[in-house]
């Protein structure tokens, strides 16, 4: 994926935004997707088929407010809090999760509209 675009914060464009989508059908099955389209969608659904990182997107979403700091989600996993920040990371970098620093604290919290443009592409929701 050396080749995917970059943002100013480094993390990668989500390439859905100019797909058009059509109410009864995926825009997958209105026109085909670029090369670079698809790797950049297969890195987010590599991304969401590790089950840690499927779980942190549903406890950030979930959590009161609807973000969450690594402190907040250790206790749900076996895993050390360097590999919970690690997966974290991961999902931000992709633009799955947002984040903002605080002191010493970063709190995530879903990119709602990243969520909803995969949404589209794959089930064909308007966003």
């Amino acid at each position: 994926m050396s080749n995917s675009p970059v943002s100013g914060r480094g993390r990668r464009q989500l390439p859905l935004t100019p797909l058009q989508t059509v109410a009864c059908c995926s825009p997958l099955m209105v026109e085909p997707l670029s090369v670079e389209q698809a790797e950049q969608i297969a890195a987010l659904l590599k991304a969401l088929a590790d089950p840690v990182r499927l779980r942190l997107m549903s406890l950030v979403a979930s959590h009161a407010g609807g973000e969450a700091c690594v402190c907040d989600l250790t206790g749900a996993f076996d895993l050390s809090q360097p590999t919970i920040s690690h997966h974290l990371k991961v999902l931000h970098e992709l633009g799955l999760l947002d984040r903002e620093k605080r002191g010493v604290w970063v709190y995530y919290r879903v990119n709602r509209s990243a969520l909803t443009d995969l949404t589209a592409l794959l089930g064909g929701v308007t966003p």
